[in-house]
């Protein structure tokens, strides 16, 4: 019988995995065929792109967009917070019309109620002010008031709300009661105690699904386009329908909603490390960080394995 230490060596050999180069072989035939397919047909009319990617009617619609993805957000993330506050509450009163709220705005579409706040006057002709049930100070007529852009911001910003305040509450409720108790122990009020210690520790679990809300309603501005708002796609729509250049517009516009989605996504990456630092996990490297790594690794020698790095039958070292 042969004894174990003289057993002969074996050599490691590392796991192979032919299916990621299949898969690979097959991504890169893929985007060739793309790339092709994109500078040889001519239907793409990229000198139509060039000429309208900077005019001064889409870079318009770009501000329209980003002003409105701005305005909505704030407005749904502070409603957001207050509903998510009141639903928490103790007060029976509050917790049902927030769940009311939310049931609501969640369960109809974003454009369902972009086209009711755009035709609010068919229901109501004037918006006054005035003691309830009494006498009438002042009085607007409603489509003065209900321009485009307050229908768009109404739309958008009172349906983010009602997605906000489940973030926010989700964000709340990860925070522990123990956090709470030693806060009222303290003697800081339940207002104070969710401004100064609740919400700051929340914030590492709101940050992430509110990105992705950020990104989602710039995208959702192209619904606003329906009331007659002149944002991105609607003076798009306008160029297209002048011009019959369908396709070339749409790239354009698709052009500026990646480049600004680009911008979100890196200032939601960069935020979620701030109010990552002192957490247990390890933090994604930033892209300098990883080019940095990169780069010293390809000027770096590789390290020079042992002259005998061979393996027993036991697995040691000889």
């Amino acid at each position: 019988m042969t004894d174990h230490k003289h057993a002969d060596a074996i050599k490691a050999v590392p796991v192979r995995h032919p299916w990621r180069w299949v898969a690979t072989a097959v991504i890169v035939l893929l985007l060739a065929m793309f790339i092709n397919m994109a500078v040889t047909n001519p239907n793409f009319e990229w000198n139509v792109i060039g000429e309208y990617l900077f005019s001064s009617k889409i870079l318009e619609g770009v501000w329209a967009t980003v002003w409105i993805t701005i305005v909505a957000m704030l407005a749904g993330i502070v409603l957001g917070v207050v509903l998510s506050v009141m639903r928490l509450s103790p007060n029976p009163v509050l917790s049902n019309v927030a769940s009311g709220y939310i049931w609501f705005f969640r369960g109809t579409p974003v454009l369902v109620q972009l086209i009711f706040w755009f035709n609010l006057a068919v229901l109501v002709p004037d918006i006054s002010l005035g003691i309830p049930f009494g006498p009438t100070f002042v009085s607007w007529d409603t489509n003065s008031v209900i321009t485009p852009f307050v229908a768009a911001l109404l739309g958008l910003g009172l349906n983010e709300a009602a997605y906000m305040a489940e973030i926010s509450r989700a964000g709340i409720q990860s925070v522990d009661e123990g956090q709470v108790e030693a806060s009222s122990a303290l003697g800081m009020s339940r207002t104070k105690t969710m401004r100064r210690i609740v919400l700051p520790q929340a914030m590492r679990v709101i940050i992430p699904p509110t990105g992705n809300e950020v990104i989602s309603m710039l995208k959702t501005t192209s619904l606003v386009s329906v009331v007659a708002m002149p944002e991105l796609l609607y003076q798009t729509q306008q160029i297209y329908a002048r011009t019959y250049q369908t396709i070339p517009l749409l790239i354009v516009a698709s052009i500026w909603y990646l480049f600004l989605t680009s911008l979100l996504t890196i200032g939601q990456f960069y935020i979620e490390r701030h109010y990552g630092k002192g957490s247990t996990s390890t933090q994604a490297p930033t892209f300098l960080q990883r080019l940095r790594r990169n780069v010293f690794r390809f000027h770096s020698p590789p390290p020079t394995p042992p002259s005998s790095t061979l393996l027993d039958a036991h697995g040691g070292v000889r």
